[in-house]
C-alpha cells in the first residue's frame, strides 16, 4: 500500500526510517491529569444529572397516568397500572429529595462520608426499583384512549 520502507504503528502514525514519534502537541488545561479534582463540584454535577433524568420520568410517568385514567376502570388493567405508576412516582419524589441532601453535604469532610455513602447506595437501590417497575409499567401497556367519532 506504501512504499516498503513505510511502516504502521498500533497508533496509526507513518514512520519513515523506523521513527515513529507523534508530533509535539501543546497539553490543554483540561487534560492535564495532575491537577486536583474538586469532588464537590463533581458530585454536584453528578446529581444534577441524575435529577434532570428524574425529572423527565416524572413527567413521563404523569403522562401515563393521565392515559390510564383517560381510559377509565373499564381498562383491564386499569388497577395494576395505577397502583404501579403511582409506586414509581412515590419513589422518584424520595429520589429527588435524597439528592438534594446529596448535594448539600461537603464531601470533603471525612465525617460525612459514612453517611452519605449510605445515602448514595439508598438512592442507587431506589433507582434500580425504579427502573424495575417502569419495566412492569411497560408490559402491562399504556396506551392512549381512541376517539370513538365515527
Amino acid at each position: 500500500m506504501g512504499s516498503p520502507t513505510d511502516t504502521h504503528e498500533m497508533n496509526g502514525l507513518t514512520a519513515e526510517n523506523g521513527d515513529a514519534t507523534p508530533p509535539e502537541q501543546p497539553r490543554t488545561q483540561w487534560l492535564q491529569r495532575n491537577r486536583q479534582i474538586n469532588i464537590n463540584h463533581y458530585a454536584n454535577k453528578k446529581s444534577a444529572a441524575e435529577s434532570m433524568l428524574d425529572i423527565a420520568l416524572l413527567m413521563a410517568n404523569a403522562s401515563q397516568l393521565k392515559a390510564v385514567v383517560d381510559q377509565g376502570p373499564t381498562f383491564s388493567t386499569y388497577v395494576p397500572l395505577v397502583v404501579l405508576i403511582g409506586i414509581s412516582l412515590s419513589l422518584q419524589i424520595i429520589v429527588g429529595v435524597l439528592l438534594i441532601f446529596l448535594v448539600k453535604y461537603d464531601l470533603n469532610n471525612p465525617a460525612k462520608h459514612g453517611k452519605l455513602d449510605f445515602l448514595n447506595n439508598l438512592t442507587t437501590g431506589l433507582v434500580f426499583i425504579i427502573v424495575v417497575v417502569n419495566i412492569f409499567i411497560t408490559a402491562f401497556g399504556v396506551q392512549k384512549p381512541m376517539d370513538s367519532k365515527v
